[in-house]
């Protein structure tokens, strides 16, 4: 469904020094940078696939969404979305592509979101009893009907979330790009986003690419995820298996009445690290050991309470952020 060969994207732009002195000077001498917002990244998506688009601020995210969209043209490699080229922005394509950014409105701010709605209709030229059903179904699901007559500016960012949603679904697109679309909600609104996301992509098939930071909405959507930095394609795989650290730790919080840190250190069997005083402690050990682990814990005395959790994925993204290789499985 999606195809991306050594796609670039660099833009060029003046700096100046700062002061009288340097704003005089760049009437004469213009410095030119060059920013590599995308640098060569490659990678395919299957058809339904829900794909993870993951990097830290300026890693190219969303400019590769853009360009997978068609809103901006590549400097340089190929992109093929459902065999139609982006930048073409033939009406086709347009047709069966969705893009939702979290950060801009696609709604006009003085009217309700239904005129927009309305908007949409013709634009895409939905039937009328088809529009009708879809408005009813996506209002009744996001829970949003009485606040259809109410002008968009006037709405919670949450409902806001939802009417952007609502209004780039109803021409039932085929791939959909999803850019934070959770971002400032609240954890029901965050819930009811995710469940009809993964409602829509069951019954439609729909090809999503979704980026955010929290990481809930992936672990929650994605089994696989593509993760940038710089502009580079750092990892591309399994969301488990980021860089093995799931497959090879366990975390275990103990709480304790006054068990010191240096016995633990010296009781516990693979012991890879240890946050905490006195009283609540977090170990990283070696699966393998998790057995002999929980035994050793359960004969120490003031031990109140263990909890044993898998290796955090917000960890183990953390610690790709600065590779500079693909990594393939």
């Amino acid at each position: 469904m999606i195809d991306v060969h050594d796609l670039v994207k660099h833009y060029s732009y003046h700096t100046k020094r700062e002061g009288l002195k340097g704003s005089f000077s760049s009437f004469f001498v213009r410095r030119k940078s060059i920013k590599k917002a995308v640098d060569g990244i490659s990678f395919s998506i299957d058809n339904g696939e829900i794909v993870g688009f993951l990097g830290p601020n300026g890693a190219g995210k969303t400019t590769t969404l853009k360009m997978l969209s068609g809103i901006l043209t590549p400097t340089a490699g190929q992109v093929h979305v459902d065999g139609f080229i982006p930048m073409e922005r033939k009406n086709e394509f347009k047709r069966r592509l969705a893009v939702i950014l979290g950060n801009k409105s696609q709604l006009w701010p003085d009217l309700p979101a239904v005129d927009s709605f309305r908007i949409n209709k013709h634009i895409y030229d939905i039937d009328t009893a088809v529009y009708n059903k879809r408005v009813s179904e996506l209002t009744q699901m996001f829970n949003v009907e009485h606040v259809l007559q109410t002008q968009v500016r006037r709405l919670s960012l949450g409902e806001r979330m939802k009417m952007e949603l609502i209004s780039s679904l109803l021409h039932e697109p085929d791939i959909i790009l999803l850019d934070e679309p959770t971002i400032g909600l609240d954890l029901i609104s965050q819930k009811n986003i995710r469940e009809f996301i993964q409602t829509y992509n069951k019954e439609k098939k729909a090809t999503i690419i979704i980026t955010s930071h929290y990481t809930a909405d992936i672990e929650a959507l994605c089994k696989r995820v593509i993760i940038i930095n710089e502009g580079k394609c750092v990892y591309d795989g399994d969301i488990n298996k980021i860089d093995g650290k799931m497959e090879k730790y366990k975390i275990i919080h103990v709480k304790s009445f006054h068990v010191s840190r240096e016995q633990l250190c010296s009781s516990i069997p693979g012991l890879i690290d240890i946050i905490g005083e006195t009283v609540d402690y977090q170990l990283t050990v070696e699966r393998t050991h998790l057995p002999e682990v929980i035994q050793t814990l359960s004969h120490l005395p003031d031990i109140l309470d263990i909890n044993i959790h898998e290796y955090p994925i917000e960890k183990q993204i953390e610690s790709v952020f600065s590779r500079s290789r693909v990594i393939e499985l």
